[in-house]
């Protein structure tokens, strides 16, 4: 059929990629700017620019590295030292400095449970989108396998992929993100069920809004506060996850962890004799995690204020 002269060719709209990460985009600033006004979310933010500002500024923080064996002026090794001036935090069996693999293991933890948190609240809030939405037999399907993901033992699976598929970071950020989306996508399911019978979604409809551009543009907006605070939580259990399969001797033996530290300290058989080579690792995660927890507990209280009168 040949264009009539004179006469602009009608196009047929896209689904608003552009716009729907603008309005995703500004959704989650708007919800960032509000956790600094709760005690527990400066202090929680306050610990995880703590720990990212050590992971960027490892190389020139860390005194030596990770592996470095220390010795004392006379040449002799420092074997077991305690905390003193020249090692805060002790060494090692070894004679490595812990306040220098605390350093340099902060970049390998804080990497794998960005990642991970990202990449479960991703594939969690699509899930819950997309089943909320359409209903009806996806709907089932889609959480059909939610019910199978909550059904396997993580730390088992984990432990056989990671023998299968091999111990390196990504393997371990894809095993992390396969199982933690199962809760963000019940969450994001239950909101959308809601949200797709409000008026603003039946004007996109009646406009002739496609499907994709009603998801992604109208409802996800407005879920993105739930799925930003289970991005939190999940990296908290990443976190935990990726120490006890390196406390598990499963992590990759070529990068640093805080796990790997406790590894070797449970392994040599001196977490009593050499207290401080296991505590300073434990209170690492244990400040990260908490920095996680009060940042999603501020931010919980905020999007649901039944919860200040607790």
């Amino acid at each position: 059929m040949e264009k009539q002269p004179g006469r602009k060719q009608e196009r047929v709209p896209l689904p608003g990629l552009l716009g729907a990460v603008r309005s995703i985009g500004e959704a989650m600033a708007d919800q960032l700017s509000v956790i600094g006004g709760n005690m527990f979310g400066r202090l929680g933010l306050a610990g995880l620019a703590l720990f990212f500002m050590l992971a960027v500024f490892a190389p020139y923080v860390a005194p030596y590295g990770p592996y470095e064996e220390t010795f004392h002026p006379d040449g002799e090794l420092a074997y077991l030292e305690p905390p003193s001036l020249g090692h805060p935090f002790g060494t090692t069996m070894m004679g490595r400095d812990v306040l220098s693999q605390l350093i340099w293991g902060t970049q390998r933890t804080l990497v794998i449970a960005v990642a991970a948190a990202f990449g479960a609240a991703f594939v969690g809030t699509n899930v819950g989108l997309i089943a909320g939405y359409y209903g009806g037999a996806i709907d089932t399907a889609l959480m059909r396998l939610t019910d199978i993901a909550y059904g396997i033992p993580f730390i088992p699976f984990a432990m056989i992929a990671i023998m299968m598929l091999g111990r390196g970071d990504r393997i371990l950020i894809i095993v992390i993100s396969s199982i933690l989306w199962r809760t963000t996508s019940r969450v994001i399911r239950s909101q959308v069920l809601t949200l797709k019978e409000r008026p603003f979604v039946a004007a996109a409809k009646s406009m002739g809004a496609s499907s994709a551009r009603i998801i992604y543009r109208h409802i996800a907006p407005n879920v993105l506060p739930l799925s930003f605070l289970y991005t939190l939580i999940i990296a908290g259990d990443a976190v935990l996850v990726e120490a006890s399969l390196s406390f598990l001797g499963l992590g990759n033996p070529n990068t640093i962890s805080w796990g790997q530290v406790l590894f070797y300290c449970f392994s040599s058989q001196r977490m009593r004799t050499a207290w401080w080579w296991s505590l300073f690792p434990g209170m690492a995660i244990v400040v990260l995690v908490l920095s996680a927890f009060f940042i999603g507990r501020s931010y919980e209280e905020i999007i649901n204020p039944r919860l200040r009168e607790w």
